[in-house]
This record gives C-alpha cells, sequence and structure tokens, in this order.
C-alpha cells in the first residue's frame, strides 16, 4: 500500500510525492482497514487535508474499502525524511533541496543569496543566484 502512494503528489510541490517528502510515516492493515499516519511539514500545514483526501482517494481506487488517515506531529517532520528522488524532483523542477547551504538548482553555484526569508509556502525561502542571476525557492532545513 505504501507504494501505491507514489502517485499522491504534494499540493504544494505537484511534482514530488507525499512518500517522497517523506510525509508519510506509517501505512499498516488493521483487519480490512488500512491505517495511514501522515505527519506534515508543519503543524499548520494548510495543505494537511487535501493530502489526507487524496491518500483515502488513491487507496480506494486501488481497492480499499475501508480507510483511517491520522496525523503525527510527534516527531516532527524532518527535511532529513526527503528521499533522493524527491531531492532530485525538487531540483528538476528549480527548487533548491535543503543542504547546510542552498545551492543554485539550475548552475549548481553556492554562490547565493537571499530575498526573502519566505517563499510561496512557509517552507520554503526565496533566494537569487549570484553567478547566473537567477532566482529560486529554497527549502527550509529543518
Amino acid at each position: 500500500m505504501y507504494r501505491i502512494l507514489d502517485d499522491v503528489p504534494d499540493p504544494e510541490m505537484p511534482f514530488v510525492s507525499i512518500t517522497d517528502l517523506g510525509i508519510v510515516r506509517d501505512v499498516r492493515l488493521d483487519g480490512d482497514t488500512v491505517v495511514v499516519a501522515l505527519t506534515p511539514t508543519y503543524s499548520g500545514c494548510p495543505a494537511t487535508q487535501v493530502i489526507q483526501g487524496d491518500v483515502v482517494r488513491t487507496l480506494r481506487e486501488h481497492g480499499a474499502k475501508d480507510v483511517r488517515v491520522g496525523v503525527r506531529i510527534a516527531p516532527p517532520w524532518s527535511t532529513d525524511w526527503i528521499t533522493e528522488r524527491g531531492h532530485e524532483r525538487l531540483r528538476a523542477a528549480g527548487i533548491a533541496p535543503p543542504a547546510p547551504h542552498a545551492r543554485c538548482p539550475r548552475c549548481g553555484s553556492g554562490s547565493v543569496r537571499e530575498l526573502s526569508r519566505f517563499g510561496a509556502t512557509p517552507c520554503k525561502a526565496l533566494y537569487r543566484c549570484n553567478a547566473c542571476d537567477e532566482p529560486f525557492e529554497y527549502v527550509k532545513p529543518f
């Protein structure tokens, strides 16, 4: 069942799945019920309800009769949970994946500057590359 959730995109970054972001913490069977535990990227994430609905719909489309989705906030989500495939997909979309220091996802330069602490979502910051002059979003490590 976990692999089925590879097809569920993150609503705010649809080029990466919820499994690649590390949001899916557990999937198990409890009798005939598929039980899924999600850890949102931050406790106030507005996309959590959308993700829960997408998980239920996707699992039912794949034959699950009963699905229960819960939110687990401890331990809190960490950018360490993003898979390597998630890192690759973020870079391919022009978003720098979390790292100790932001690097331009287009040219790879580490010579960058922060333009804004927040990007399109609270978990990203807006940067500009000093080498190629392109703006990009950076997933803040936490």
